[in-house]
């Protein structure tokens, strides 16, 4: 089938948003692979793709002219076209949405299942799954993992290598699929709000950020003022602790213990304050539809007043040996490089998408409140390797810094959670997106005429900076991966769903 390439801003014209801000229209088969031609032109980018009681839906966005679109297909006996045929970054999300739901992609370019490791029951079990060939002279492979010495998650890693040098890596993830959407389906909101909380423990305030403003639309539920002060000053606390561990982990690795060390030192009292001021160190099920569950106490404030003073040492403190040191330069300039055409395509968001000059931000392009009244700088860098998005890292430090600053200084007093309002109009559904601190994080609802869930579908960042890693490693010796697996801090649990 041919598709000449559609933009959304022409699809989507002048047509009305819901309340969520998104576009719902429902589109044949060429259409949907016009849309699909559109992405790989540049002209939209791919947010999510997920299956639906029998459909295939598309969550497209333009930043540019501020428009989002959630598209959807009815399939023909469970078949549709492969968006992955014309855009690959939809891959993976089709791959797993067969194997999750049965719809086949006509035209898939790689048919190998994802999530989906022979295991389930019910099932026959899977042939073995066969891993890219390798052709060339002086080649060998080197597998890594699912187990790895640290205390990390499960993820394949096979490298392909000349000698030491790297000249492709396949990823094997799906490990750690926990059949969360299933968990899902059907159930009440607060029981929801708790399984969508714990499918990224480091994402759990975004996640549940994400989930209870897409509830909210649905629902034409509004929180308190107050809620979203509070629902921001914890997604910045969330994104501190993570941020200034990751810049440790990433000199850990180039084996500057002393930078890691302060890191660590740092996201400890970041994660105690969060737990004195909110009663969890993660804030998990501290943002629920409606508002929060935690309010801040003035003795919390000042807390955060103090953590942040300390926070801005240590970015000082790290930044002053990390440019001291030619050696641990030495071993993050060059290395890793995803360059800026590649972040485009796969829209990548984040440090990595930021890192390679994707100037992307959900708090800035689609903002939120409390985002849409705080001022902040996005800070973008060119260079695409490890130091660049380490340095992303240590400027969003600084920023997450200023925003809680405002955010602190706007609190008032009232409420911190509305009732579910009792006779508002359902829409039926629902979506939104959150800046994470690995980048935006999409999650959709759709309800029940009873008011349970019919589905719900999340779509962490991780997808679509995994397959970029692949891309970073090549070229590199084998003993550069985990800095560059470091640098990217995907996540596996958000990603196997």
């Amino acid at each position: 089938m041919s598709a000449v390439a559609l933009a959304l801003a022409d699809l989507v014209d002048d047509r009305t948003a819901s309340p969520d801000g998104y576009v719902r229209l429902a589109v044949g088969a060429d259409t949907w692979m016009a849309l699909a031609e559109g992405c790989a032109a540049g002209h939209h980018d791919l947010g999510a793709l997920w299956a639906d009681d029998g459909r295939m839906c598309l969550a497209l966005s333009a930043p540019s002219p501020g428009i989002r679109a959630i598209v959807s297909l009815e399939t023909e006996g469970g078949r549709y076209p492969s968006v992955a045929a014309r855009h690959l970054p939809a891959l993976r999300l089709e791959r797993a949405a067969r194997d999750l739901y049965g719809l086949q992609p006509i035209g898939l370019p790689d048919t190998r299942p994802w999530l989906d490791h022979g295991r389930w029951p019910g099932r026959q079990s899977e042939a073995r799954y066969e891993f890219l060939p390798v052709e060339g002279e002086g080649l060998h492979q080197i597998p890594v993992g699912p187990v790895h010495a640290g205390i990390i998650e499960p993820g394949h890693f096979r490298f392909t290598a000349n000698g030491e040098t790297v000249v492709r890596l396949e990823q094997r993830l799906g490990y750690v699929h926990k059949g969360v959407e299933s968990l899902m389906a059907g159930a009440e909101i607060g029981q929801a709000a708790r399984i969508i909380g714990r499918i990224s423990g480091d994402s759990t305030v975004a996640y549940a950020w994400a989930f209870a403003r897409a509830v909210e639309a649905a629902l034409q539920w509004a929180p308190p003022p107050r809620a979203l002060l509070l629902r921001g000053i914890m997604a910045e606390l969330e994104r501190l602790a993570h941020h200034i561990n990751d810049v440790g982990a990433i000199c850990n690795d180039a084996s500057v213990l002393t930078i890691y060390a302060r890191c660590t030192l740092q996201r400890e009292d970041v994660l105690a304050v969060a737990n004195a001021c909110f009663g969890h160190r993660l804030m998990m099920d501290c943002v629920v539809p409606g508002g929060v569950a935690a309010d801040l106490t003035p003795e919390g404030v000042g807390r955060i007043r103090g953590l942040m003073q300390r926070l801005e040492d240590t970015r000082a403190e790290v930044l002053r040996v990390y440019d001291s040191m030619p050696s641990l330069q030495d071993r993050t300039v060059t290395t890793g490089f995803v360059s800026c055409e590649l972040a485009r395509q796969y829209a990548a968001g984040g440090f990595v998408g930021r890192a390679s000059g994707r100037a992307f931000d959900a708090r800035k392009d689609f903002a939120y409140a409390p985002y849409d009244r705080v001022d902040f700088d996005l800070k973008v860098r060119q260079a695409g390797d490890v130091d660049a998005r380490l340095m992303v890292r240590l400027d969003e430090i600084a920023e997450s810094l200023r925003i809680l600053s405002q955010l602190l200084g706007r609190l008032t007093p009232g409420a911190i959670r509305s009732d579910r309002p009792v006779t508002a109009t359902v829409t039926g559904e629902g979506a939104a997106l959150i800046e994470a601190f690995r980048g935006d994080v999409f999650v959709s609802v759709r309800f029940e005429a009873d008011g349970r869930l019919a589905r719900v579908h999340a779509r962490d960042a991780s997808w679509f900076q995994w397959p970029l890693l692949e891309a970073a490693i090549e070229g590199n010796i084998v003993a550069d991966f985990p800095l560059c697996n470091k640098s990217f801090n995907c996540s596996y649990s958000g990603h196997d769903l």
